[in-house]
């Protein structure tokens, strides 16, 4: 056993002024670790996106205030999360053991959490988890699309032409891409990334996960847009295929390379340019431009 082994046996053992994400279910509650329970009944602090979904967790859980202790709960969400972390650090510097918990999922991913983890490091405490349910996880592991190399892109940004940038950044990324999406931008998130990403590259819309109508819907991009359009309820995680590598030889690349040499740029700069765009050989470039040119 490891020095540090007998900690998970009891919340209090680790010390003051800790910070314990914890990770709460997606939809069924049933899905909850057992240690949620016991670090919620045994936090100095909750800290929670809502409180209100707080309570009802806590109810759902069996968990009864103790009117022996003097435990504290507060908001703590994307509205206040910047000016409420210095009274969280304060309140951890005096030994407090802090149990955040978001709405679903696993807190500061898409949601608040990264600034207290951030002030906790600095300040020299210690940071924690409970693990748990993972909307993107799970989205990743039934959608069917490979799972060896993934990216979390989380929620594409709200305006056409920003959403769109990003969508076009990221034409090219091999990997498996996760985004969180509102129900109501769903249909336009979807018809942009057909439009930039390709009509038939596989994706999957996952739809309230774990809850009672879940639904997973796999598709080209284009299909699953034609799909919302006629619009979309609950929690949406989509999941899309990675770009394919693209096959490509020095001379498909000629043309581009000549009509940049005959506007003035040196050849080896652009056959540098066009080396770490394309993968090629910057030698084979340059090779395949002088023999096509006689030079």
């Amino acid at each position: 056993m490891r020095p540090d082994d007998h900690r998970s046996d009891s919340p209090h053992e680790e010390g003051p002024g800790v910070v314990v994400l914890a990770a709460t279910p997606i939809g069924q509650v049933g899905d909850a670790p057992p240690r949620l329970a016991e670090e919620l009944a045994a936090a100095d602090v909750i800290a929670a996106e809502d409180t209100r979904r707080l309570r009802r967790l806590l109810r759902d859980l069996g968990i009864e205030k103790d009117p022996g202790r003097d435990q504290v709960v507060i908001s703590y969400h994307e509205h206040n999360e910047a000016s409420r972390t210095a009274d969280l650090v304060s309140r951890l510097d005096a030994g407090a053991r802090i149990v955040l918990v978001t709405d679903a999922g696993m807190p500061s991913v898409s949601d608040p959490g990264y600034r207290l983890v951030r002030a906790a490091v600095e300040a020299g405490h210690r940071v924690t988890a409970v693990p748990g349910p993972s909307a993107v996880l799970t989205a990743l592991a039934v959608s069917g699309l490979p799972v060896d190399r993934f990216c979390f892109e989380g929620f594409l940004p709200r305006k056409a032409g920003d959403r769109r940038r990003v969508l076009e950044g990221l034409a090219e990324e091999p990997r498996t891409m996760v985004f969180f999406e509102a129900p109501h931008r769903l249909a336009e998130a979807l018809t942009d990334m057909a439009q930039i990403l390709g009509a038939e590259r596989p994706a999957a819309v996952c739809r309230e996960l774990t809850k009672t109508y879940e639904e997973v819907r796999r598709g080209g991009l284009g299909e699953l847009a034609e799909w919302a359009a006629d619009g979309v309820r609950g929690e949406i995680t989509v999941v899309v295929q990675g770009a394919q590598p693209r096959h490509t030889s020095p001379g498909d690349h000629l043309d581009v390379i000549a009509e940049r040499v005959g506007s003035g740029e040196r050849l080896k700069d652009v056959c540098a340019e066009v080396a770490a765009a394309t993968g090629l050989s910057k030698k084979a470039l340059y090779d395949a431009y002088l023999a096509r040119t006689g030079r």
